[in-house]
């Protein structure tokens, strides 16, 4: 079956009550299970237990102009909050508040309601406290989502998984958000995990991602592409990449997945400026959304959307590669928030 089948298989059986659909035979994933167990005894425990808190105003040099700051908001998982990094500016949620405050030349409220631990299911949670609690209103112009990981090492079956997100983006869109996903990081990365772990994981990695990318691009949101973007870097330069537990990224893991997402954040609100427009545009790709998410998961940083095709029926999306944005130096005038709420770690 092609890999195109395959997202699509999934992410159908998603749209259907996200059945357990199962890649891995029983043989194998009892080798996997196995593999994994003794990959997290081999992965050792950073200092930190909890990310450091970046909710607040960033770019607050822009707040003497008349219009009200961006509202960003940051879901998911451990990579989501920032798990690994010691200051508030380097987890991805501040990196992106400050570039997207840079490009727009306006500043941006940015609140996080992702969990280290989370796994898909927790989106609806998520979602609920980030649209119903007080003091959270009004809704967010944009959320960013990062989520998959734990559901790869929890063995959630993939489809019910993309159900979850599914739910997630829908509630988000539905209450007038633009919604981008960072898709599926590439567990094969992970510098203790070993063969055949390795290969599995990120082939199992890879087919999330892409069904992820299905069904987020069907309800309108985006996805960008993290798996073999930080793959490759992460393996290569893995003391650089990775934090002091060897699985959460370090800063300059974090600010490598920030430079792959900014672009399309900027773009999604109509900040990003006209000739990196232009220039994006020279290199798209219409395609099968399906394809499209195959392709993207296979290459990092790629960005994918809803498009429309003339005298097609099935789903098309654009394929887009934007150029990496560098961002700015940490925002030294971030004014704190303080939000309650309550979470469970998962």
């Amino acid at each position: 079956m092609s890999r195109a089948r395959v997202a699509r298989r999934i992410a159908t059986a998603a749209a259907f009550g996200g059945g357990g659909i199962s890649l891995v035979g029983g043989a194998a994933a009892g080798l996997v299970l196995t593999e994994m167990r003794y990959a997290r005894r081999r992965v050792g425990h950073g200092q930190d237990t909890e990310p450091p808190v970046a909710e607040g105003l960033y770019g607050t040099a822009f707040a003497a102009g008349r219009r009200a700051p961006w509202r960003l908001a940051m879901l998911g998982d451990s990579t989501a909050a920032g798990l690994g990094v010691r200051s508030a500016g380097q987890t991805p949620g501040a990196l992106l508040a400050s570039g997207l405050a840079a490009a727009s030349e306006r500043p941006v409220e940015l609140h996080s309601v992702a969990l280290s631990g989370a796994r898909s299911a927790d989106l609806e949670r998520q979602v609920s406290l980030l649209l119903t609690e007080p003091g959270r209103a009004p809704v967010p112009d944009a959320c960013v989502i990062m989520i998959g990981a734990n559901d790869i090492t929890g063995r959630v079956p993939p489809a019910r998984s993309v159900k979850h997100l599914s739910d997630a983006v829908a509630r988000l869109r539905t209450a007038g958000c633009q919604v981008i996903v960072a898709t599926c990081p590439d567990l094969g990365s992970v510098e203790p995990v070993g063969q055949p772990l390795r290969w599995i994981a990120r082939r199992l990695c890879r087919q999330l991602a892409a069904a992820q990318t299905i069904a987020v691009v069907e309800l309108g949101g985006r996805t960008v592409s993290l798996g073999t973007l930080l793959g490759p870097e992460f393996a290569a330069n893995p003391r650089e990449l990775f934090g002091p537990d060897r699985y959460h990224p370090s800063a300059e893991g974090y600010a490598t997945a920030a430079m792959a997402i900014l672009p399309t954040l900027c773009a999604t609100l109509g900040t990003w400026p006209e000739e990196e427009r232009a220039e994006a545009r020279r290199r798209e790709r219409l395609l099968p959304v399906a394809d499209a998410a195959v392709k993207a998961a296979a290459e990092g940083g790629t960005e994918v959307s809803a498009a429309r095709a003339v005298g097609r029926r099935a789903p098309w999306a654009l394929l887009s590669r934007r150029r990496r944005r560098p961002l700015p130096e940490q925002d030294q005038d971030h004014v704190p928030v303080q939000v309650t709420h309550t979470a469970t770690s998962g």
